[in-house]
């Protein structure tokens, strides 16, 4: 009996050290990282604009983003975007030429669901999620005021990071934000709506860091 008792002692302690090193091993990752990229805006814009017709022009940028990223496990995580842009912006070839709009900032809070895949020190992964627009601080240009109406977007991402060590890492990252707004353009002698597709490509390159 005593030897029995001691094997289903020795066996329960055995399974017991394997369950913990399992539990050590699955939670034995950084769950926080952010990284700091230098980020190309480039937008993919579209407008149908009404009484004069025409097209619209959005200018590029080159801007710096960061973002934090929290791991649910080691290969879901949730990342959340920040960043904010400014964009020249004109109206071409309507009835009355091409007219400046002067220029705006967007602030567009991204927040996207991951999967990595992890390959060594090569971790790429994808991602999809919702993006919140921002419009401030308008400069109407040669119009009397420009007025833009803030919404909601898609995001879709693929990017990879690249270990330098367990704490830091290399980044690039694509991002493309399915975006549109309405705008308002005062006129003086007459207002005119608009609806404006941005739809940006976001291409960034960064360094990160794991904690």
């Amino acid at each position: 009996m005593k030897k029995i008792i001691l094997s289903i002692v020795l066996g329960m302690l055995f399974f017991s050290n394997v369950n913990a090193q399992e539990t050590n091993k699955v939670e034995d990752f950084k769950k926080w990282q952010t990284r700091f990229r230098w980020v190309s805006v480039l937008p993919n814009e579209s407008a149908t604009i009404g009484t004069i017709g025409g097209n619209v022009e959005i200018g590029e940028n080159f801007i710096p983003e960061l973002d934090f990223t929290y791991y649910f496990t080691e290969n879901i995580a949730a990342e959340l975007i920040l960043g904010t842009t400014n964009h020249d912006v004109k109206v071409i070839n309507t009835a009355l030429g091409n007219v400046d709009l002067g220029d705006v900032w967007l602030l567009p809070p991204t927040l996207t669901l991951q999967y990595h895949f992890n390959v060594n020190d090569f971790k790429p992964y994808v991602g999809a999620g919702v993006n919140y627009t921002i419009f401030y601080n308008a400069d109407p240009g040669a119009v009397v005021d420009v007025d833009y109406k803030n919404g909601f977007g898609y995001a879709l991402q693929l990017g990879f990071d690249y270990d330098l060590d367990d704490t830091w890492f290399l980044n690039v990252d694509a991002k493309y934000v399915g975006l549109s707004t309405d705008v308002t353009v005062d006129a003086g002698i007459a207002t005119v709506p608009a609806e404006v597709d941005i739809n940006p490509l976001l291409i960034g390159f960064g360094v990160g860091i794991r904690f």
